[in-house]
């Protein structure tokens, strides 16, 4: 969540998206945030179809259009319903993985792992030549094309690492166990900056390896750094902070737009001149901290309400306390 709002900085404030070793940092942010989703869900996957999608879209779907409808009031609110849904595409792709590994997980268990990564596969390729299509297009065509936009058809490539998550927690003692041989983690970072270090490519073929095996293995390594490190995070406090903020990424995820200090894309020139990587680093990752920390006081805050905790971050309530707080 932090290198969420890291990029997000890069991208809104500074207007250079490959800043600061943001570059490396796209090849596990987003795999390892799926990852983890995958991770969670799991257990949850075993229970009713339609308790399962009712809660999710009560946690993910409705605070997502309202947020979107604060921050891009109507008109602008409809132009919004795009692929990215104007910076808030992740949660309703989440929604969306859910339903997908709701039916996925009801097939056969032969199945399962080709269908994830076909739609994976269909995903990338769609999301390569999907501008040229939808500029291309017209009349029936058009709604079409717009349709998929709208659903984040070409986002669904990241659906590989959500099942992978949910995969590893059905296995984790075999994760575990493999993971802990001396030599996978030198050899898992070894293949992430070997990818880290390539640049894109034309051929379809290569993109797709880069993206996947540097997603896979980015994922793993950053999970498993975390793992064996967290007794050293523990000594020097940063554990429980952490922790923290993982409760409230969603929290975190939704508000922290509100915050980004948009008035600093004219001085970013001057950060750059430094042509340094880690002086942008430090740089951003310092006004990534304390939007962070801004974000989670606006979250606590917020949290004070139950009925705006409740429709703005989907926390449970006793339904006594809503009914007296709509009362009130």
């Amino acid at each position: 969540m932090i290198l969420v709002v890291y990029a997000h900085i890069c991208y809104f404030c500074m207007d250079a998206p490959l800043m600061g070793f943001n570059r490396v940092f796209f090849l596990f942010r987003l795999p390892c945030f799926f990852m983890i989703s995958g991770w969670l869900f799991e257990p949850i996957a075993q229970r009713p179809f339609k308790d399962v999608i009712r809660h999710k879209a009560m946690v993910q779907l409705l605070p997502t259009f309202i947020f979107l409808l604060i921050l891009a009031p109507p008109p602008e609110f409809f132009h919004q319903l795009g692929t990215l849904k104007g910076g808030y595409w992740f949660t309703f792709v989440l929604f969306e993985f859910f339903v997908l590994y709701l039916l996925i997980v009801r097939i056969k268990k032969f199945y399962r792992p080709w269908v994830a990564l076909a739609i994976a596969l269909t995903a990338f390729c769609c999301a390569r030549y999907y501008n040229e299509i939808h500029l291309s297009s017209a009349g029936a065509q058009k709604y079409v094309v717009d349709m998929l936009g709208f659903m984040s058809i070409t986002l669904w490539r990241y659906f590989l690492f959500f099942y992978i998550g949910a995969w590893m927690r059905r296995n984790f003692e075999a994760f575990i166990r493999w993971t802990n041989h001396p030599f996978a983690l030198p050899v898992i970072a070894v293949v992430f900056f070997l990818i880290a270090s390539t640049a894109h490519r034309e051929s379809l073929w290569f993109e797709v390896f880069r993206f996947f095996t540097g997603g896979i293995s980015g994922m793993w390594m950053i999970f498993t750094c975390f793992r064996l490190f967290n007794p050293w995070l523990e000594k020097i406090h940063l554990s429980k902070p952490l922790q923290y903020v993982g409760k409230r990424t969603l929290d975190i995820y939704l508000l922290h737009y509100f915050f980004l200090p948009r008035f600093l894309i004219p001085y970013a020139g001057r950060l750059q001149a430094f042509d340094n990587q880690f002086i942008e680093f430090i740089f951003i990752l310092a006004i990534a901290l304390v939007v962070l920390a801004i974000t989670l006081l606006a979250c606590y805050i917020i949290r004070l309400s139950p009925f705006l905790g409740h429709y703005l971050f989907g926390v449970k309530y006793d339904r006594n306390i809503l009914k007296d707080t709509k009362k009130f």
